[in-house]
């Protein structure tokens, strides 16, 4: 639905507020529900996580979440309280009297929400009664050996519980948003509506059980779409009645909405149900006062993974780290749907390119994904033990060597260069580079795999012969673990090696949003993702040459996979192309894009979701008056006029193409100029207020 709507609300003493007014939120209660509040199983999490602050800053003391309750959780993220709003503390009261464990508290992260958690231990007991209740008002059964599905039913169970007991309470204000995220969270939005409570309630999915478990089987899935028997598909998979819970929860919400547009299209005939509403995912911006802080920052890291690098090719450090350029791709272990296999092959078809071409530069490659691990891998231990003796070694005859030159010069000679070395040094030095021999290529994995066998990425990378040898230009190194600042191998977090690399590749063929590369964005690091992915849609829909604002979106959608395997090398060799200058450009264009990825700005689409839903629970108080069709103009950032860093316009035709075009372009290049002109075109975030019967408030354009 698009989003070009206002909503009008008659005060509830019969009197019309003032257009001025902001929506009443002293006369609302906003709950949002799901699994992973202060409990990080996946993306939900860091959705929820990152919206907490611009929701409360909207909603104040009014706003809460609610989620399970684990102990190991609640002592690193939870601030245990007292509620301080009364019918709260008397709904948990009646909870607590009948045997049922909620905590009640602060979660610690920006915005301080407040959280309310079930234990859902200490009411397993009433499982059996539970799961007779949810077979009677859904006919949906749960077998008693899908732990998480029953503990689904007693999540949802209590939340209904919860409130119920809470609008019991009250006459006809505050009214009560329930916003419940995923299936998991589902039960309760079911319970809710078969016992008719007064909330207005929205479902989100992040993601459709069965689209991912088709993905995941190699399944041309988006050409097939209409043709799935989905019945057949879930109960042969064993989810048929998670899949169930997941429609029935899109069924009964009073507003449905998906984060994506393709993920709206894949759950119009996964769940036959279209969403109302495509609420996009956006993450907390923080600006730099510096503007080119970090450019920085990026050069600080990169530092950080060139010492890595040193220890892990000692023997085979034959290229030149300056002309060194570092590609990652991060994410959950799904081989096919993260798009590594696709990666893969187009690595290989780079490997060939920059041979043939006799490029200088090289490429290594990491692959961050979390897989079954023994331990470090001996070799790879070895190589930063040999880095650090090596650095050691230098040190010390540096201060040796300065301090003979320091004599020297205080009595006015010029040392003899031969002799200010003796043979023990030249001995220490020779010894040294005599441990930097190697008779063995460099690992292409930096732990000792559990079945390394069947692992598909090593599978790969041993049918297309990427083993770092000394000719190839290409170099790969898996890591099969999340990073950690901890680590002895690559002591980096996750943020700080991602500024440190030049770019990010997610060529996945199922990602409904797609944060990584979106975390990419707003660290100005250039990124590759795929019209399949919520974020690829998102921003062609908003940039007219994402290319240039170093957003490279590969077609999987539209194109057989040898063509679009062909467009990521493409890619991928015209990034490598590019010069230093090119790059830096191309990043202060990236990060100028953080401004569409800000909550600020996409929360807007959960204030129409929120209040839509108000309007079809309480049409007598709240009302959604139409307007204009909504466009994007003034919101679609514009080719810039000057493209050096575009891959295409890297690639040259002519043959003749000299370092005075080159000049040329980056002279046309404007910095101040163009982020002066991209601020103008982000509309600044809006409040949806409350408006008297029969006015219209004009709002930016913009849309789904």
């Amino acid at each position: 639905m698009p989003l070009g709507r206002s909503l009008s609300m008659t005060s509830l003493n019969g009197l019309p507020q003032s257009e001025d007014e902001d929506l009443p939120v002293e006369d609302l209660l906003l709950f949002e529900v799901s699994w992973e509040v202060t409990n990080k199983v996946g993306g939900i999490y860091t959705v929820i996580q990152t919206k907490a602050k611009t929701t409360a800053d909207e909603w104040g003391e009014n706003y809460f979440l609610i989620g399970p309750y684990f102990e190991q959780n609640v002592k690193t993220q939870v601030e245990l309280s007292e509620p301080p709003n009364p019918a709260v503390k008397k709904a948990m009261d009646s909870m607590k009297s009948q045997g049922c464990q909620v905590f009640f508290g602060r979660w610690l992260i920006e915005g301080s929400p407040y959280v309310l958690l079930f234990d859902i231990g200490s009411a397993a007991w009433n499982l059996d009664r539970w799961k007779g209740e949810f077979w009677e008002v859904s006919n949906i059964g749960i077998p008693f050996h899908d732990q998480e599905a029953n503990d689904a039913v007693i999540f949802g169970s209590l939340t209904a519980w919860f409130l119920k007991e809470l609008s019991c309470q009250f006459d006809d204000k505050p009214n009560i948003i329930a916003h419940f995220h995923e299936w998991q969270a589902g039960v309760g939005l079911i319970l809710s509506r078969s016992k008719k409570l007064p909330v207005a309630t929205i479902f989100t999915t992040h993601a459709t059980l069965l689209g991912r478990y088709l993905c995941a089987a190699s399944i041309d899935f988006y050409n097939n779409l209409d043709q799935f028997d989905i019945d057949k598909e879930a109960g042969e998979r064993q989810i048929y009645h998670r899949y169930c819970m997941e429609r029935a929860s899109a069924h009964c919400a009073h507003v449905f909405t998906t984060v994506s547009q393709i993920t709206a299209t894949e759950a119009e005939h996964m769940l036959k149900k279209s969403p109302d509403v495509v609420t996009p995912n956006g993450l907390n911006i923080k600006k730099f006062s510096a503007m080119h802080e970090f450019q920085n920052l990026h050069s600080m890291y990169k530092s950080r993974i060139q010492e890595f690098i040193r220890g892990h090719f000692y023997g085979h450090l034959d290229f030149d780290l300056d002309k060194t350029l570092f590609f990652f791709i991060a994410g959950r272990y799904e081989f096919s749907n993260k798009g590594a296999d696709m990666f893969l092959e187009a690595l290989s078809r780079l490997n060939f390119l920059l041979r043939v071409h006799k490029t200088d530069v090289t490429v290594v490659v990491f692959f961050i994904m979390p897989a079954k691990t023994n331990n470090f891998n001996v070799e790879t231990l070895k190589g930063q033990a040999v880095r650090k003796q090596l650095w050691d070694t230098a040190q010390s005859v540096k201060e040796k060597f300065g301090r003979k030159l320091y004599n020297s010069l205080l009595k006015g000679e010029i040392p003899d260069l031969n002799k200010i070395l003796d043979r023990d040094d030249i001995s220490i030095m020779k010894r040294a580079i005599y441990t930097t021999q190697r008779h063995t290529l460099p690992p292409v994995t930096t732990h000792n795999m559990i079945d390394d066998s069947n692992d598909p990425i090593l599978n790969t990378i041993r049918r297309i012969g990427l083993f770092n040898n000394r000719t190839d230009r290409v170099k790969v190194i898996l890591h099969p673990e999340f990073l950690s600042s901890t680590s002895p191998l690559l002591p980096l977090d996750y943020e700080e090696f991602v500024r440190g690399c030049h770019l990010g590749v997610f060529p996945s063929y199922y990602e409904p949003w797609g944060y990584t590369p979106a975390e990419c964005t707003v660290m100005g690091i250039p990124s590759v993702t795929t019209n399949l992915s919520g974020f690829g849609c998102f921003m062609q829909e908003h940039v007219a040459d994402p290319a240039a604002y170093g957003i490279y979106i590969v077609d999987r959608r539209f194109r057989s996979p040898e063509e679009s395997c062909n467009q990521l090398t493409q890619f991928l060799y015209g990034f490598c192309q590019q010069n230093r200058r090119q790059r830096i450009i191309q990043r202060n264009r990236t990060e100028r894009l953080s401004d569409l990825l800000d909550w600020k700005y996409l929360g807007r689409y959960y204030m129409h979701a929120r209040h839509l839903a108000l309007s079809r629970t309480f049409p007598v108080k709240f009302e959604m008056e139409p307007s204009a069709p909504p466009t994007t103009e003034g919101f679609r950032y514009p080719r810039p006029s000057s493209v050096p860093p575009s891959p295409s316009a890297s690639q040259h035709s002519s043959p003749h193409h000299s370092e005075a075009e080159d000049e040329d372009d980056d002279e046309r290049y404007d910095e101040d100029k163009e982020a002066e002109r991209d601020r103008q075109n982000i509309k600044s975030p809006f409040s949806i207020g409350a408006l008297p019967q029969g006015k219209k408030k004009q709002h930016g354009e913009y849309r789904n």
